[in-house]
């Protein structure tokens, strides 16, 4: 194949060319061109196959010329400042060999139709070989680009996410060292035994938050922070806790379920009564939680800061078109329902 498209090829492109030329010309004089001397067509097709080899050496020079001089990137002007070279160096090869060449065996000056299909009928073929022996070059560019293009969006993603996982990190250390605090005094012990829940989770917060595990240690960290806001709580609290027995090696991203369930203790109120409930439903996990709020109406659940708009935007990232959040405030309830669907 190499010793074809070296040696062969050339000289079957300016065959090729010489041949369209003298049809074209045949056609518009009504003459034969096998019908004249032998010894113009061989001068001719001589002309023709040296232009084959000289085009086809010159435009793989100037394609190292291109890689060289400009990194291959995918856009109309690349392609369009490429062709003009080619094409301006294919014209001036043309011209030195053809229009001698013609204007020697005629011994007079060509006419301009002449000289017309001389300059177009190479260049037409010039443009052909080029969008074929390119189209290779564009496409792996095209590639490249999709690639990087990809590289960039999944780095900036994935500071997002990083960002974003910081952010829980100081609102929970807050909550969970106030809790810590009121007990010094009063439950030394239980102070103790909160410490060691308190690093349970923060050792499972230190996760990477882009990786996914399985569901259930979702579960048992819940549960450790469930533990953890019930020793602050008042004795009011009517806590229940549903966890479906299914639940358990399906893959989800963690930390998807705490904004939910810190954002029921915040704001607690009126007959102190919360649900929090999850179950397997078609291959999507169903994570609910719904909590009594306060009778005074200027007291409602936001959505905003570090919790639920944190919780809707890392959603967002890692599980486009595959969830649904709804949020319901009623007249002395909040609900709040996320359904993903999972990856075993």
């Amino acid at each position: 194949m190499k010793f074809f498209k070296k040696y062969i090829f050339p000289a079957l492109y300016g065959l090729i060319v010489y041949f369209t030329i003298r049809l074209l010309h045949d056609t518009d004089v009504n003459e034969h061109f096998w019908e004249r001397d032998l010894y113009v067509n061989i001068v001719e097709m001589s002309c023709s196959v040296l232009v084959g080899y000289a085009g086809i050496y010159l435009f793989e020079w100037l394609f190292r010329f291109y890689d060289r001089r400009w990194p291959v990137q995918l856009c109309y002007q690349g392609v369009v400042r490429e062709l003009v070279i080619l094409v301006g160096a294919n014209l001036v090869l043309v011209n030195v060999v053809f229009v001698p060449m013609d204007a020697a065996l005629k011994q007079s000056w060509i006419p301009w139709a002449d000289v017309a299909d001389i300059n177009i009928i190479p260049t037409l073929y010039a443009i052909v070989y080029y969008g074929i022996a390119r189209s290779s070059s564009w496409l792996r560019a095209y590639v490249d680009n999709k690639v990087q293009l990809e590289k960039v969006t999944n780095e900036h993603l994935e500071t997002e996410l990083k960002f974003l996982k910081a952010q829980y990190h100081p609102h929970f250390l807050f909550n969970a060292l106030n809790t810590i605090y009121f007990q010094m005094d009063e439950d030394k012990d239980g102070a103790k035994k909160s410490i060691e829940k308190f690093s349970e989770l923060l050792r499972y917060q230190l996760y990477d938050q882009q990786q996914q595990v399985p569901v259930m240690q979702e579960i048992e960290y819940l549960q450790s922070f469930i533990e953890l806001q019930k020793i602050r709580s008042t004795d009011k609290l009517k806590l229940k806790i549903d966890f479906d027995k299914q639940l358990n090696g399906q893959l989800v991203y963690p930390l998807l379920f705490l904004p939910l369930v810190e954002n029921a203790f915040k704001f607690i109120g009126g007959d102190y009564q919360m649900l929090v409930e999850a179950k397997v439903v078609n291959e999507h996990i169903e994570f609910r939680v719904e909590n009594s709020v306060p009778l005074v109406k200027s007291i409602e659940p936001k959505a905003g800061g570090i919790g639920l708009e944190n919780l809707k935007r890392r959603l967002d990232l890692l599980y486009p078109s595959r969830y649904t959040l709804k949020l319901e405030k009623g007249d002395n309830n909040f609900k709040a329902e996320l359904n993903l669907e999972y990856e075993r």
